[in-house]
């Protein structure tokens, strides 16, 4: 459920490449590890993986595990999370849409 990697969104490729180890991921966002694991097995984020299978978080991976906080905070379960952060992100690809028409 990690958002689209294209480049509409006027990202500097950084922003999606993994980068964090998930120690350091779950400490930006003052989570535990554990539930860093859950939300990618319950399909929320995607981070990527070296050769040997360690996850790497990006910046935006960390963006929607800000996210995820939020929803969580607002009182959502994981499967509401799931259904919010997907309607997000189909509302930014046709925002995307929308903008490069008018173009």
């Amino acid at each position: 459920m990690t958002p689209a990697r294209d480049d509409s969104r006027d990202r500097p490729s950084e922003h999606w490449r993994g980068v964090f180890a998930i120690s350091v991921a779950a400490d930006m966002v003052r989570m535990e590890v554990q539930n860093l694991r859950v939300y990618e097995r319950r399909g929320l984020l995607t981070p990527d993986r070296t050769d040997g299978g360690t996850r790497l978080y990006s910046q935006a991976d960390i963006e929607v595990l800000h996210r995820i906080r939020e929803l969580l905070a607002e009182g959502l379960n994981i499967a509401g999370i799931a259904k919010v952060l997907e309607l997000e992100e189909r509302v930014r690809r046709l925002e995307a849409r929308l903008r490069a028409s008018r173009s």
